[in-house]
């Protein structure tokens, strides 16, 4: 007979109408939320927004006040950690210091009783896996941060669970080295299959490696979605806000012609956005995002039409594009220009004309 496990169709984690409160205090409001196998899921947030508690419900360390939560569509809400079959990576390795690379990585094998000929080669299949394999007997100590971590990864993967939990596993390592773990955890997810849950606060981090992002914010879900999903149609404000960086000005919806809202500034000036699902009819007001590298800065010329006068405010190198701050009346806008020969540049005071495509931009509630 068939179960749910033997179903690809099955879901590997959901979360039904998930309640969690700690007197008066809501740590999690109505989470409905469903993962699939095989999916590198990112939970991102601000602090406090709730997504460690999500993911230390996932592991059974914290109990929901109330609804379900399903793993390959079984109902472990009250199923203890240590029946779940789950594999967890801290920000803290928590490596023993006594114990060799090689001892670390078996413990997890060692305390299920398994024996010595397949825990030696299961380590090594683990220790392969995250390219430590010259470095077995080495202790923690003697290893750098970059590769205490993997050594901690290694470790989770060793008994092969059926699901991964990552809270902020990069977190302590400075900037360069956490951008190469982001790649060597994606190749280990896309080379192994498993399904990952990973808790981060950094938004470039959760684009970089995720199948879909779920964003929360005060104990609720904002929206699920791919990177680009989230980017460039974000649900709202705070979506847009918090996941890069974003313009949004404020108008009124004069017309709408297939899926594209004309809208007027308050300033005066006409811009065009991808007009949402939800989005109100003519006459609405309407706040329009765009994100800075999707505006055309160009000399004004008396342009007329889709589009804004401003002038140059302020202006930054930064490598492979210029910031530039424009004011037009009340608004400030944020663009980043290519900064390479050829391109269009401005100095402090300049008149320009800002412009984008529909296609760019798009109206949020």
């Amino acid at each position: 007979m068939k179960t749910a496990l033997d179903s690809p169709t099955v879901p590997a984690v959901q979360f039904l109408d998930v309640m969690k409160n700690y007197g008066n205090v809501v740590a999690l409001n109505d989470i409905r939320l469903s993962i699939g196998r095989g999916e590198f899921l990112t939970l991102l947030g601000p602090s406090g927004s709730g997504k460690t508690t999500l993911l230390n419900m996932i592991s059974g360390m914290v109990t929901p006040t109330s609804g379900q939560i399903l793993i390959d569509g079984q109902d472990v809400t009250r199923v203890p950690p240590r029946e779940r079959g789950l594999g967890m990576v801290f920000q803290n390795y928590a490596l023993m210091p006594h114990m060799t690379v090689f001892d670390n990585v078996a413990f997890p094998l060692r305390i299920r009783k398994v024996n010595r000929q397949d825990i030696e080669r299961r380590v090594m299949a683990a220790l392969e896996i995250v390219r430590l394999t010259g470095f077995a007997e080495r202790k923690p100590k003697e290893l750098s941060g970059g590769q205490q971590q993997r050594v901690s990864i290694a470790r989770c993967l060793v008994y092969e669970p059926r699901l991964v939990l990552m809270d902020e596993p990069l977190g302590a390592l400075d900037k360069k080295l956490r951008i190469q773990l982001q790649f060597e955890i994606k190749k280990i997810h896309d080379e192994l299959g498993v399904t990952i849950i990973y808790v981060t606060h950094d938004q470039e981090e959760a684009m970089a490696m995720s199948d879909r992002i779920c964003v929360m914010n005060h104990a609720r879900i904002e929206q699920v979605g791919t990177p680009r999903d989230l980017y460039f149609r974000p649900a709202n404000e705070f979506v847009a806000d918090f996941l890069g960086e974003s313009n949004i000005v404020t108008g009124t919806v004069e017309k709408i012609t297939d899926s594209v809202a004309c809208v007027q500034l308050a300033e005066g000036w006409r811009v065009s956005c991808a007009a949402a699902e939800n989005q109100a009819g003519i006459a609405a007001r309407v706040k329009i995002m765009v994100r800075p590298e999707s505006l055309r800065v160009t000399p004004f010329k008396q342009q007329s039409g889709i589009g804004m006068q401003g002038t140059v405010e302020d202006l930054v190198f930064v490598g492979q594009a210029v910031r530039y701050v424009i004011s037009s009346g009340a608004l400030r806008l944020t663009s980043l220009n290519n900064s390479g020969y050829g391109s269009p540049t401005f100095a402090r005071g300049d008149e320009v004309w800002v412009d984008w495509s529909h296609d760019n931009s798009i109206a949020i509630r």
